[in-house]
């Protein structure tokens, strides 16, 4: 099975940033209140297709790796991409792999008794939105 992937926007990192509830170093950003690590690569969401011609590579409601789109050759400008005839609405941002297992995660947090325990990472990143944003 895959490891999970989740998707970070580039405005919800720069104000995570900015408040101090996440460290980045290098390719590696880490939770602070969870202590999860993910390693990053970037990435775009995309949106939907503006032309209205064919959506050839199937990438609207997708996220996708730039190495990904650059071996379409896309070009890429802040919320738009173009990749020949097609142009597309996109949210800039990064895409994050989970370092380690979850239980390995688990073993190594330190944990307050009244907080409820996530049992996974979609429970973790859900704690984790539900009081960042």
């Amino acid at each position: 099975m895959a490891k999970n992937r989740v998707f970070f926007p580039q405005e919800a990192l720069d104000v995570w940033l900015s408040e101090g509830r996440v460290d980045l170093a290098g390719e590696e950003l880490t939770l602070k209140a969870e202590g999860r690590r993910f390693r990053l690569t970037e990435a775009v969401r995309v949106l939907r297709e503006v032309t209205g011609t064919p959506d050839a590579y199937d990438l609207v409601g997708r996220v996708k790796s730039r190495v990904f789109l650059d071996a379409l050759e896309s070009e890429l400008l802040e919320s738009s991409m173009l990749i020949g005839d097609n142009a597309y609405d996109v949210v800039p941002g990064f895409l994050g792999i989970p370092q380690g297992s979850f239980e390995e995660h688990l073993a190594q947090s330190e944990r307050t008794p009244e907080r409820r325990l996530p049992t996974n990472d979609e429970e973790l990143l859900a704690q984790f939105l539900a009081r960042e944003l």
